[in-house]
């Protein structure tokens, strides 16, 4: 008897077929598997080949037949799909029907069902049809001259303060040993020599820095401080602590003139060079916001554009992918303001929109993609698993290897990069007019439409 498949029910986007495969097809896929391992076995008191099929049977049956009912499953299910002519939307569900246990003992027929939702059927808008407005800005002389003026405060050297009334003051680095003691007690990594701070800068814990204020060189104090409730060591937390401190020097900041000698310094063969490669680095960072602002408008138009039923299990897929992240912000207070009034069914009512047109240009972007050949090529797989892979420093290889060696992984960096090549291509393709803004307008951040990226 063949395999017989029932469609079960056709709802809107979902399918479900029951499906069954005679136990006499699978007990001819397990005495051919039996037939294809026997000659490869060793076992003692046998001859290499001549081990009797039914001893193997008697070992390895089981084991034999689960590989067997496994292969079924998916080579079945896949034809049922090929025969259909369906394009999945989801990996599909495959639901056993009746007793394993009586399958794999060669009792019984498998009986399962495959629940699958359908690729929705629709006609992506034309790229060439949609007019965008890209707004751009040019980084002035005067931006230069400030990112340049930053990097020589950032490149400052100090001198020592020499003469008798020499004093800290904000701004000063001191140099000092401390010895930080809680309830009397020395603490593991309280204590350290030759330190370099800068006052006013941060570094320490608050009130510290504050209190080295109009400190003199090569003298004695001690600092009293409270650890913040946050800190990140747990036995520190809230605790009174006070810091036996000497101050060993006093340096005064002297700023870098920003000449040909300082770009020297910094790697480069003049000022003039260094200012093209700041003015440079500014408009990257504005061409960013270029791309964002155009990518966010792009995405608004292709939504509004396209109405079509969504796969329910993609949906519930990516709202659970949210939902999760709700509840994670929820548990670490961290949800946002306009969120913490809300109650959990409001929240989940606006987060499904947010899953449903996430979903949506999901499927438009990909299908254009799909009608335009966009690929991404292994090569460009590769250079960016080699960048997250340098995210990781000293681990760098070892991500890399991990990302190489897992196609779940990959799928996630892949994902990304096809988005970024399909928008490219609409990009191309649509009438893009250009706007000069300002750079507040520019880099204002706007209250993003919902779903938009992620």
């Amino acid at each position: 008897m063949p395999m017989q498949v029932v469609e079960k029910s056709a709802d809107g986007l979902s399918r479900v077929w029951g499906v069954t495969i005679p136990a006499q097809d699978l007990a001819d896929k397990l005495e051919a598997r039996i037939a294809e391992i026997t000659p490869t076995l060793k076992i003692k008191g046998f001859r290499p080949g001549k081990v009797p099929t039914a001893h193997v049977r008697r070992l390895y049956g089981k084991g034999l037949m689960s590989e067997v009912l496994e292969q079924a499953l998916s080579e079945t299910t896949q034809k049922v799909l090929d025969e259909n002519k369906v394009r999945a939307a989801s990996e599909p569900d495959l639901k056993p029907e009746g007793d394993l246990s009586q399958v794999i003992d060669g009792k019984a027929d498998l009986a399962y069902e495959i629940a699958v939702d359908v690729m929705p059927e629709f006609e992506p808008v034309d790229p060439a049809k949609l007019s965008l407005t890209r707004p751009v800005y040019e980084p002035t002389d005067k931006e230069v001259d400030e990112a340049l003026g930053e990097l020589a405060s950032q490149n400052r050297t100090y001198e020592t303060k020499t003469g008798k009334a020499v004093k800290a003051k904000s701004g000063d680095m001191v140099v000092i040993d401390f010895i930080g003691r809680v309830a009397g007690e020395a603490f593991e990594g309280g204590t350290a020599t030759d330190v370099e701070l800068v006052l006013g800068s941060g570094q320490f814990i608050p009130g510290f820095e504050d209190q080295l204020v109009g400190a003199k060189p090569d003298s004695d104090m001690v600092v009293k401080v409270k650890f913040p409730d946050d800190y990140q060591a747990e036995n520190l937390k809230g605790k009174d602590a006070e810091f036996e401190t000497k101050v060993k020097e006093v340096k005064a900041a002297v700023d870098a003139p920003a000449d040909d000698a300082f770009a020297t310094r910094l790697g480069v063969e003049s000022l003039e060079k260094l200012r093209e490669l700041l003015k440079t680095n500014l408009q990257e960072q504005y061409t960013s916001a270029t791309r964002f602002k155009l990518k966010r408008a792009l995405l608004d138009q292709l939504d509004e554009k396209h109405d079509f039923p969504l796969p329910p299990k993609m949906v519930e897929a990516e709202f659970a992918a949210i939902w999760s992240q709700v509840e994670q912000d929820k548990a670490n207070g961290t949800l946002p303001e306009d969120d913490a009034g809300k109650s959990d069914d409001e929240l989940k009512t606006e987060y499904r929109k947010i899953a449903e047109r996430r979903v949506r240009l999901g499927l438009v972007l990909a299908e254009i993609g799909r009608a335009n050949n966009v690929q991404v090529t292994e090569q460009e797989l590769a250079n960016a698993m080699r960048q997250e892979a340098m995210r990781y420093g000293q681990q760098a290889q070892q991500i890399f290897d991990l990302l190489r060696n897992n196609p779940n992984a990959q799928a996630q960096i892949r994902a990304p990069l096809f988005e970024d090549k399909v928008v490219d291509l609409i990009v191309e393709k649509a009438k893009v007019k250009d706007k000069k803004v300002s750079k507040e307008e520019l880099l204002k951040e706007e209250d993003l439409p919902a779903g938009y990226g992620g």
